[in-house]
């Protein structure tokens, strides 16, 4: 049993987390190093955090589901699919990866999604000044991203939204939606994944559970009113505060 202060810290990082979720992407960079100080070890608190920001993602998907529309020409109903089915290879390595190996490894996801989002816009100008990527491309890159979703899912809304932008040209205002679909799927399959080898601690996950939710509906009405450079701006300060944080932990 936990104690209510850590019952508390839980929570708030999950309604941080799932808000984060519905207005940029990241809550993981809430939710798992919460996780951490309460004393889960990382492929746990990682599944944990999964688990936990689900239902808050499909509530922020439900808040924007008038907003969903096709990406570079392929459709939101296929990009799921790929999403979900490559989340669930995703979710299997990260069974099979031992706690050292993996303690290592996130440190560099979360830097990758902190450049991600820092320059990915730029990177997206730079490329079609040279080039068109087609629907294959797309998928292709969708298809890594799932399993990426599916093994870390830190900062994954961060890089689709860079992706999709690079590939398909797309505003990130324009993606919200789509975006938060993605996250739902992506996590739908770790769920599926985490709950059936047995890597949920269920006495911090219940909490953060239900802070998720509230956070991913709140973060998505105050989505729709907030200007995108302040959202950008908050999600890459807390990005880039927990990447420099999990290098000294790692390496330190």
């Amino acid at each position: 049993m936990l104690d209510p202060l850590t019952i508390a810290l839980a929570a708030g990082a999950g309604m941080l987390g799932g808000a984060m979720n519905a207005l940029a992407g990241g809550g993981t960079f809430a939710t798992m190093p919460a996780l951490i100080v309460i004393g889960l070890p990382s492929p746990i608190a990682n599944a944990t955090s999964n688990v936990a920001l689900q239902p808050g993602a499909l509530a922020s998907a439900w808040a924007y589901r008038d907003g969903f529309q096709p990406i570079g020409g392929v459709g939101v109903r296929t990009l799921a699919v790929v999403t979900f089915c490559a989340a669930l290879v995703g979710s299997l390595l990260l069974v099979f990866t031992p706690t050292s190996t993996f303690d290592m490894i996130i440190p560099w996801l979360l830097l990758l999604a902190t450049l991600a989002i820092a320059f990915g816009r730029r990177a997206a100008t730079a490329l079609h000044r040279h080039a068109a990527p087609g629907r294959r491309t797309l998928i292709g890159a969708q298809l890594l991203l799932g399993v990426y979703g599916g093994y870390f899912g830190g900062g994954l809304g961060l890089m689709l939204t860079a992706v999709w932008g690079l590939l398909a040209g797309e505003l990130p205002h324009r993606l919200m939606a789509p975006r938060t679909l993605m996250l739902a799927m992506s996590n739908a399959a770790a769920t599926v994944m985490f709950i059936g080898f047995g890597m949920v601690g269920w006495a911090a996950c219940v909490p953060m559970l239900f802070g998720a939710v509230v956070g991913g509906w709140l973060g998505a009405q105050v989505g729709r009113r907030l200007p995108p450079g302040l959202i950008r701006g908050w999600t890459l300060f807390v990005t880039t505060v927990t990447t420099v944080v999990f290098f000294a932990r790692a390496y330190a």
